[in-house]
C-alpha cells in the first residue's frame, strides 16, 4: 500500500498576497488541485490552475466540503497565522497528523505589535470574531493591554461602548485595518469619544485599558455583589475556602451541583482560561441568572444542566472535582462516591443539622477533612455596634 503523504496544505495569508507567501506556500498552491478559502483571501491570489470555493457560511459546512475532498491537493487559505484564534487547529483536529502541512504567515498580533512597540509577552490577545465582549471583564484594570480581533467595524464600535459602560471610558483604543496591506490604516481614539464610523474589515483593535471602572479580583472569594441572585449564594468566606479546598488545576473540570447563582463555578473558571465547568441546577430562573452571571463575567463557556441531582449526572464528562452547593443528600453521595474516579476531589456544604449529621458521618467512614466556619460581621445595634452572625457551615472535603 502507498504510504499517505498531505494532500491539504493550510496557507496563511496575509493583506500584503503572494508578497508575503514563502515559497513552500507558493509551490503548494501551484501545485493544488482545489483552493478554498474566503473571498477576501481568494481575491489577493495570482492567477491559478486550482479551482477555487469560497468557504461557505456556516464554517462547519466548509469544513465537511474540505474533508470529502479528502486525498485531493487541495489548499486552505487563513488569516495569518492558522493557529492563533485562526481555523488550522478546528481542521487539523479532524484529520491525522500525516495528512495536512501548514505555512504559516505574519499573525495580526504581530502586526500590530510592531506597529504600537507593544511586549507581546505582556499583552492579552483574544479573537472575539464570534464570541462576546464580556470576555474582555476580567481584563479590564488600569494599565493593562490587549489586541482584539473583531469582526468589522460596528463590532469595533460595539468594543468602544462596552469599555466605556464598564467605567473604562479613558482607555486609548487603536484600530488598525488591513494590517499589511495597500489599505492598511492605524488610527486611535478614546474609547468614550469613539468617532470612527469607517473602520473596514480586516480590523484589530489595541486596548491601552485606564478608566476609574471597577476590577474584577483574582483571588477566589469575589465579592457577593458581582454575582446577581436571589440569596441561594454560597457567600464569599465560604466561597473562597470552598475553592481553597476544590484547588482548580488548569485544565481541569468540574460539576458545580446545585449551582444556584453560579458563583463557584464562575470562580472556578475564572482561575484559568482553560478549565471548564458544569453548572447543575433544577430551579430554571436560578439557571438562567447563573447563565447571566457567567456571561456578565467574561466565562461564557460554562455549561448549564438543569435537572436535579444525581439524575442530571448522567452522561455527563467525568469531572477532576465537585461541589455540592445544593440539593446534599445521601443517594448523591453513594453515587459520586460509586461512580467517580479515584482522585476526584470533593467539597460539600451543609448548614442544617440534619445535612451536617451527613456530612459527619461521611467523614468518619471515608476520612478526609471536617471543618466548621462560624462567622459574624459588625452592623449596627442601635446607636451602636455588635456582631451578626450567619450561620454556621460545615465542610466536608475529601479525594475519592
Amino acid at each position: 500500500m502507498a504510504e499517505r503523504g498531505p494532500w491539504l496544505t493550510i496557507v496563511g495569508i496575509g493583506e500584503d498576497g503572494p508578497a508575503g507567501l514563502c515559497a513552500a506556500s507558493r509551490a503548494a498552491l501551484d501545485a493544488a488541485a482545489h483552493v478554498i478559502g474566503a473571498t477576501r483571501q481568494l481575491a489577493l491570489l495570482p492567477p491559478l490552475d486550482a479551482t477555487r470555493e469560497e468557504w461557505p457560511v456556516p464554517f462547519a459546512r466548509g469544513v465537511d466540503r474540505l474533508l470529502a475532498r479528502r486525498g485531493v491537493p487541495t489548499v486552505m487559505l487563513a488569516s495569518g497565522d492558522p493557529f492563533w484564534f485562526g481555523a488550522g487547529g478546528t481542521v487539523t483536529a479532524l484529520l491525522g497528523r500525516d495528512e495536512w502541512v501548514a505555512h504559516p504567515a505574519r499573525s495580526t498580533f504581530a502586526l500590530a505589535a510592531a506597529r504600537l512597540g507593544w511586549r507581546l509577552e505582556e499583552t492579552a490577545c483574544l479573537g472575539l470574531h464570534a464570541a462576546p465582549l464580556a470576555r474582555l471583564r476580567p481584563l479590564l484594570a488600569p494599565g493593562q493591554k490587549a489586541i482584539v480581533l473583531v469582526r468589522d467595524g460596528d463590532a469595533a464600535a460595539e468594543a468602544a461602548r462596552y469599555l466605556t459602560a464598564q467605567g473604562f471610558g479613558a482607555s486609548a483604543v487603536t484600530a488598525l485595518e488591513a494590517l499589511g496591506g495597500a489599505r492598511e490604516r492605524v488610527r486611535t481614539t478614546g474609547a468614550a469619544g469613539w468617532d470612527l464610523n469607517d473602520v473596514a474589515h480586516p480590523v484589530a483593535l489595541a486596548i491601552a485599558v485606564a478608566g476609574d471602572g471597577r476590577v474584577l479580583p483574582r483571588a477566589s472569594g469575589v465579592a457577593d455583589d458581582w454575582f446577581a441572585h436571589d440569596g441561594q449564594l454560597t457567600r464569599r468566606p465560604q466561597r473562597a475556602l470552598a475553592l481553597s479546598a476544590l484547588a482548580p488545576r488548569a485544565g481541569e473540570l468540574l460539576w458545580d451541583v446545585g449551582a444556584g447563582s453560579g458563583s463557584i463555578a464562575i470562580e472556578w473558571l475564572l482561575a484559568h482560561a482553560h478549565n471548564a465547568a458544569v453548572a447543575i441546577e433544577r430551579d430554571p430562573v436560578r439557571a438562567a441568572r447563573a447563565r447571566a452571571n457567567a456571561d456578565a463575567l467574561g466565562v461564557d463557556r460554562l455549561r448549564l444542566v438543569e435537572g436535579a441531582a444525581p439524575g442530571a449526572l448522567v452522561d455527563l464528562p467525568r469531572p477532576d472535582a465537585v461541589f455540592v452547593g445544593g440539593g446534599l443528600s445521601g443517594a448523591l453521595l453513594d453515587r459520586l462516591s460509586a461512580t467517580l474516579p479515584a482522585g476526584t476531589r470533593l467539597v460539600a456544604h451543609a448548614v442544617t443539622l440534619e445535612s451536617e449529621a451527613l456530612l459527619a458521618a461521611r467523614h468518619a467512614a471515608q476520612g478526609g477533612a471536617l471543618l466548621r466556619v462560624e462567622l459574624a460581621e459588625a452592623a449596627p445595634l442601635g446607636t451602636r455596634r455588635g456582631w451578626r452572625a450567619s450561620y454556621p457551615i460545615v465542610q466536608w472535603s475529601v479525594t475519592l
